[in-house]
């Protein structure tokens, strides 16, 4: 059963959605699932089809998804649901997770959408084939980010671009260019007075500013365009006018040597951001060694037995029923019973059991587990995205991409905390400038209050925690079901 999502607004006012509704037996509940759905405040024509067994329904614009949801559930039937989950690029910081949850949350057909920062992934709860994945990719893009499908099967790493250990070379080639443009800073440590010439300041802080910064002025220009601020605008906006005041001063003050010259605040900004995007990288590649390693445990081919041949397949080629033969010191390929022999298997990455495990005809195994003395033949009863190992790596992804209380309360802060940070910003230029007729210390003043102010690890906190935590656990057998559970577990006795 499937549905179609109209979406479309009539003369700016209303919206229509069409979805599927469950348990209609009769007219008589279609009657009663219309009279739900009118009940509900903005809602202006309902039309339920029972052989379809679909909805359609047009509400003015400050109807939601779910209001429709709980008024069908309330009546006694149910919306099919749907899980998207989707890999998000280009997220600088908690205030770009505020902007794409409400992107999703805005369609309609959508019921629930939490985006994680540390994972850099999305679930988006949907009604059953109200809006389809490319509108949905298509709203993260409309909000400045990209936007690819993960595989049910899949790690939350899969899909995403490479990432190599070239990645460092931004960060090293401005460090190289600012280290010039800082000595003498660290050279009034001792007494040492010397100024680099300005045009020279010049030509190594415009590569920094323009070409290895560029990334924030890309990344800022989206948010403004999306109505909104991020991190980049932040550091786009001090590191601009730093810049900006010192090419005024040495174009004015240049030639009589007394230009008061701040290309070293830029260049070292924007230095020390990429050094920090840098260790927020490599932080969130080591926070998802917990799945690869559970992936890892899943072997690629399979000794299938068939008509008394053995023969090596790919584990994808095996289904439910076929005999597979595990030799000693393998790797079992899948969930199964053993028909024929018996061994120890050694479990320890699966259950957290330290100890090998007896197993004998007619005993079940797990696909992961390593066989770890005789010959056995498993009968097969799951493979691939049903075994067990792939449910256990999808409840760690699961838990790993939910939000703990804590950080909903976080993600309405930085929803505000940017436009706020802009704010102060404006009003340290004015009454700096205003009061002392000084503009240049205040230009700085306020410079120094953008590029202290961002957000980043408001938003990454939380998420990595939790990242470590539960994949910490799943190393040891201990599966964590949520954030949420992971959060009140220090209270338990």
């Amino acid at each position: 059963m499937s549905g179609s999502q109209t979406a479309q607004n009539t003369e700016n006012t209303a919206t229509q959605w069409r979805f599927p509704v469950e348990g209609m037996t009769c007219a008589s509940c279609v009657a009663r699932v219309e009279k739900a759905l009118g009940a509900v405040a903005g809602v202006t024509q309902v039309s339920v089809n029972f052989a379809t067994e679909q909805a359609s329904v047009q509400a003015g614009q400050g109807v939601r998804m779910d209001a429709l949801q709980r008024a069908v559930e309330k009546a006694g039937y149910a919306v099919a649901e749907q899980s998207l989950r989707l890999k998000i690029g280009d997220m600088t910081c908690a205030s770009c997770v505020s902007r794409v949850e409400k992107a999703l949350q805005q369609l309609p057909g959508v019921l629930s959408a939490e985006v994680n920062l540390a994972t850099e992934t999305a679930e988006v709860q949907i009604t059953g084939g109200a809006v389809t994945l490319a509108q949905v990719i298509a709203a993260v893009e409309k909000a400045g980010y990209r936007a690819w499908p993960l595989q049910a099967d899949s790690d939350s790493a899969a899909g995403q671009p490479p990432q190599t250990g070239a990645d460092w070379w931004p960060v090293a080639l401005a460090a190289a260019l600012s280290a010039p443009l800082a000595l003498p800073m660290v050279g009034l440590l001792f007494g040492k007075m010397w100024m680099l010439d300005g045009w020279l300041q010049w030509l190594l802080a415009t590569p920094v500013q323009f070409w290895l910064g560029a990334r924030f002025y890309k990344a800022g220009y989206k948010a403004v365009r999306a109505g909104a601020g991020n991190m980049d605008l932040l550091v786009a906006l001090g590191t601009s006018a730093a810049y900006g005041l010192s090419v005024y001063q040495l174009l004015v003050h240049g030639e009589h040597g007394m230009a008061h010259l701040y290309f070293e605040a830029s260049a070292v900004v924007i230095t020390l951001v990429l050094l920090g995007k840098w260790m927020e990288a490599r932080a969130k590649r080591q926070t998802t060694e917990a799945i690869r390693a559970l992936n890892a445990l899943r072997p690629d081919t399979a000794r299938r037995r068939r008509g008394g041949v053995d023969e090596e397949v790919p584990v994808s080629e095996v289904r439910v029923g076929d005999l597979v033969v595990v030799r000693p010191g393998e790797r079992i390929a899948v969930d199964g019973d053993i028909t024929e022999g018996a061994t120890e298997v050694d479990e320890s990455l699966i259950t957290g059991e330290s100890l090998p495990v007896n197993k004998h005809a007619g005993d079940r195994v797990t696909g992961g587990a390593v066989n770890a003395e005789g010959l056995i033949v498993v009968r097969t009863t799951a493979v691939g995205a049903e075994s067990t190992l792939a449910r256990i790596v999808r409840m760690v992804e699961s838990a790993q991409a939910k939000k703990a209380p804590i950080q909903r309360l976080v993600d309405q802060v930085s929803a505000v905390f940017v436009p706020v940070v802009i704010g102060i910003a404006a009003v340290t230029l004015l009454g700096w400038g205003l009061a002392t007729g000084d503009w240049e210390t205040a230009i700085l003043n306020a410079v120094a209050v953008l590029v202290i102010a961002c957000p980043c690890a408001l938003g990454l906190a939380t998420p990595t925690a939790i990242m470590v935590g539960t994949g910490a656990a799943a190393k040891h057998g201990i599966l964590i079901k949520d954030a949420e559970a992971l959060e009140v577990a220090h209270r338990v006795q």
